[in-house]
């Protein structure tokens, strides 16, 4: 029984340390030297304050703001530690009156908008913590925000433009707009 005992035990504790540490510390040793923002959290950084992270969206519900994809994450919006989509079916009354329930939020908020809304305002994204929104979705918001802070038009568009990110590498995903770079880049239009 020693025989088979100690082999097992001792290979148990050197695979915990190599997996457990050794690579886990190696991986991270790397990833900051190559990536150091995206290794650091991808933070984004305002009068020397941390405000956010460019890879995860924050619930910005003040009219004056654009806003973000929805958030199926529970029990609060964009909870990190609970990431992941609702799971429901197109059919599932309940997707249908979450789905009802935002579009009737973005209609109270603009009433006079008649531009129609896109699908990534009123849909959750598979992760719950999706920090981007469509250059449509930006747009539809901009008669919104641009009211609510007596702005031009043209400037808050301007601004969506400055803010778009082309699809990686020309090729992979959909033009896109961080909402909380956006907001902050608004906040410093004053």
């Amino acid at each position: 029984m020693k025989t088979l005992l100690r082999p097992a035990v001792s290979l148990f504790v050197l695979l915990t340390a190599i997996t457990g540490v050794v690579y886990p510390l190696a991986v991270t040793g790397i990833a900051k030297v190559a990536f150091p923002e995206a290794a650091g959290g991808s933070l984004i950084v305002k009068d020397g304050k941390a405000v956010g992270s460019s890879l995860i969206g924050q619930n910005f519900t003040d009219p004056k703001y654009f806003w973000g994809r929805p958030s199926a994450t529970g029990p609060m919006p964009y909870n990190a530690s609970a990431s992941g989509g609702s799971n429901q079916g197109p059919l599932n009354p309940a997707l249908v009156d979450a789905v009802k329930g935002r579009i009737e939020a973005l209609k109270a908020a603009d009433p006079d908008n008649q531009l129609p809304i896109p699908a990534d305002l009123v849909n959750a994204s598979a992760s719950g913590l999706d920090p981007h929104i469509s250059p449509e979705a930006a747009a539809y918001q901009v008669t919104r925000v641009a009211g609510q802070r007596h702005l031009p038009v043209a400037d808050v568009k301007a601004l969506i433009g400055q803010h778009t990110e082309d699809r990686q590498w020309g090729v992979f995903g959909e033009p896109r707009v961080n909402v909380l770079q956006l907001n902050i880049a608004l906040d410093s239009l004053r």
